[in-house]
This record gives C-alpha cells, structure tokens and sequence, in this order.
C-alpha cells in the first residue's frame, strides 16, 4: 500500500437531506442536531441540512442547526427556483444547491420542457443566488444520462454567472466507475474552472465505487450518507468512501474516522434501519474471523487478514468459535476468557464444539465454550 496523498478534497455529506429522503425515515430535532454536531466533529467539511420549501418546520430545523455554529458548512437543498432560493436564505445559511433535471429523459417527460428552458431557469436562479452573495452548487439531476454536450453548456453558464460548483448526479444508480472516470475527467477538461462534485445512487452496488472514481478524475466534491442511507438503495457510504479513498486509493481525508461505528449505530437506531452484520466497514462482524486458516493467520499477524486496524473505525478483532473452526481459533478463543489450551485438549474440545456449531446453525457464545471446556474433565490435561 502506498503512502497516503494530502488532497484538498470536500466530503458534503447529506445524511440530513438526502439520507432522510430514505423512504419511511424521520429524523427528530434532536437527532439532526446531535447527526450535524457528530459530522463537525470528525471534521466533515459540508453538511446538507435540509430543503426550507417543505415549510415551516424544516426552516425551525435548519435554523436550529445554524444556530449551532459549526465548523462544518451548512448547504440547502433548492429546486433552481427564486423563491426556494429566498427560503434558504430566511434560515440564515451562506451556501445553497440548486437542482435542475438535465436528461432529455427528464426534461422532456418529468419538467415537460425543452432544454432552452433549463438553461433559462439556471441563469436566473443562478443570478439571483449569486446576487445574495451565496456559495453556489449547481445540481445536474440525471447527469449520468444526460447528453454530455449539454453539461458542457450549463458547466459554461455556471461559470459565466460565478457559480462555484456543479454537482455530477448519477440520480438512478446505474454507472459503473470505468464510465464515472471518463464523463467527470471530460468536464474538467471541458470547463477546468467550475469544481466537480460527484453524487452517486447505490442501485447497482457501485456508489461507492463511483463516487472514488469520479474522485480520482478530478471531482474535488463527493456526497456521503451515514451508512448509505438515501433514496430507494441508497447513496455512497460516508464510511466506505473514506476508508476507501485511503486504503483503496491512498488519499488521506483528515476525518476522524474512530467514530464511525459509533456515529453508524446511532443513525441506524434514529432511522429504523438496522446496521448489517456485514455492512462494510462498521458492521459488527467485518472483523470477525472463524476459519481455521484465516483465524491462525490474523492471530499470528493481523495484517495477513485485515485491510486495516478494527480500532481505526470503533471496532474491535472477534475470534469466532463455529462449524469452520480450527485449533489456534479455539485456543485463542479461550484464552481471551482466561482458560489456557493446549493444542491436544484443543483438538477434542473442537470436535464438541463443531458438532454444537452445526447443530445450533450458528457460533458458540462464551457459555457455551466454557459448559464444553467444564465437561471435558476426562480429555487429556495440559501438561
């Protein structure tokens, strides 16, 4: 693995937006505040906090958390339209995105416009954004299958009106990161002066490679959930793309990422959406080592078997007794409770506890080790 690269790269993470978009997921006052203080807290960047034309009770929100004066900077959620534009503006925040759909698809059969049309929306509410002195992301709805000719066109009048960024959306999910790589690496090269932003959809498993493919293009911007919340199956994990970018890519964010399981547990309980075993990165279990071959190599040498320190994320290395068990898992696993084994006993103890294993269709708790050790008085003793 090389040496992580220092890159000025923005983490915009959107679990407060699109994250509660997720269908059925509500998030309290309470929540949101204590989801925004935790993001500033591990040094995210930009947190999208809401969209102030669903009403009065969303703008309460927004304000609560401007009110809170984090580190972070705080972005809305806003249709490219003047009086959304003036909504976020009532709630006191500096920066706002505003969405236009950009496929012909949506165009045509969702706006019922033309794309002179869209191009005319944008010059105004981006004149007017820029008018108030806002932070501007242009969000290109549908941008994986819009025409790329015409991003270039709208990235142009981005940049005539002094638009800081456009936001790339692979709204449906349905990239893959060889195709991410080249659109984003054509738009910088097309319009080097508007900043890139990527924000991928999971549909087809691939957001979080999009979204470090659309990095290592030149997006200097990526959208991130907790956990991969978001619309239908979710957006890139702000987890997975930061521990992605420095051991997959070696690009070292700055965040804090000792929090991470912590944070995960949190926003699953707040939405009603249970963390996975196996949810990469933070799930229970990613660290978790049961096959005879795998749990010999990790107990001799973490590295022959994990990617990274469990610590790094709040997680901590499990030896797990079951069907594919070996010796030095067992010996290991009895260890941890305080019972020296030597391989001969270990090699009976094992039997006993495979058969359990297969019989229960699942691992041994450490009840279950110790009944098998406590009735194994006739097995050959240590010497």
């Amino acid at each position: 693995m090389t040496e992580s690269l220092i890159t000025p790269l923005i983490i915009d993470d959107t679990t407060l937006r699109d994250g509660e978009q997720t269908a059925g997921v509500v998030f309290s006052r309470a929540e949101k505040v204590a989801i925004a203080k935790m993001l500033d807290s591990i040094g995210v960047q930009e947190i999208e906090c809401g969209i102030p034309a669903m009403g009065e009770d969303e703008q309460s929100g927004i304000k609560a958390l401007v009110d809170l004066g984090l580190h972070a900077r705080l972005i809305t959620w806003n249709r490219a339209l003047v009086p959304e534009i003036e909504a976020s503006i009532a709630c006191g925040v500096q920066a706002v995105d505003i969405s236009l759909s950009v496929s012909d698809q949506m165009i045509a059969n969702k706006l019922r416009k033309d794309r002179d049309a869209v191009k005319e929306q944008l010059k105004v509410a981006l004149g007017f954004a820029k008018s108030k002195n806002l932070y501007v992301s242009v969000g290109g709805e549908d941008s994986s299958r819009a025409d790329i000719a015409f991003l270039v066109e709208l990235m142009e009048i981005t940049r005539s009106l002094g638009g800081d960024r456009f936001r790339f959306c692979d709204t449906l999910g349905i990239m893959d990161p060889f195709a991410m790589y080249d659109r984003i690496a054509f738009l910088r090269t097309a319009v080097p002066e508007v900043e890139i932003e990527v924000h991928t959809h999971n549909d087809l498993g691939m957001a979080t490679a999009n979204a470090l493919a659309g990095i290592k293009a030149g997006a200097k911007f990526v959208n991130t959930t907790i956990n991969g919340l978001g619309e239908r199956a979710g957006n890139a994990a702000l987890e997975e793309v930061v521990m992605g970018l420095k051991y997959a890519c070696g690009i070292e964010t700055g965040i804090d990422t000792q929090r991470f399981r912590e944070m995960s547990l949190f926003v699953a309980k707040a939405s009603h959406r249970p963390l996975p075993v196996s949810k990469p990165v933070v799930g229970e279990r990613v660290f978790a080592h049961e096959s005879g071959l795998h749990a010999d190599g990790v107990i001799k040498d973490p590295h022959n078997y994990e990617g990274f320190d469990p610590a790094e994320v709040g997680l901590e290395r499990r030896i797990i007794v079951g069907k594919h068990s070996g010796t030095s898992g067992l010996i290991e696993r009895y260890r941890s409770m305080g019972i020296s084994v030597v391989k001969k006993q270990a090699e009976s103890l094992l039997e006993v506890a495979r058969a359990m294993s297969c019989k229960r269709k699942r691992d041994l708790s450490n009840r279950e080790l110790l009944a098998i050790y406590s009735g194994s008085e006739c097995l050959p003793k240590a010497a």
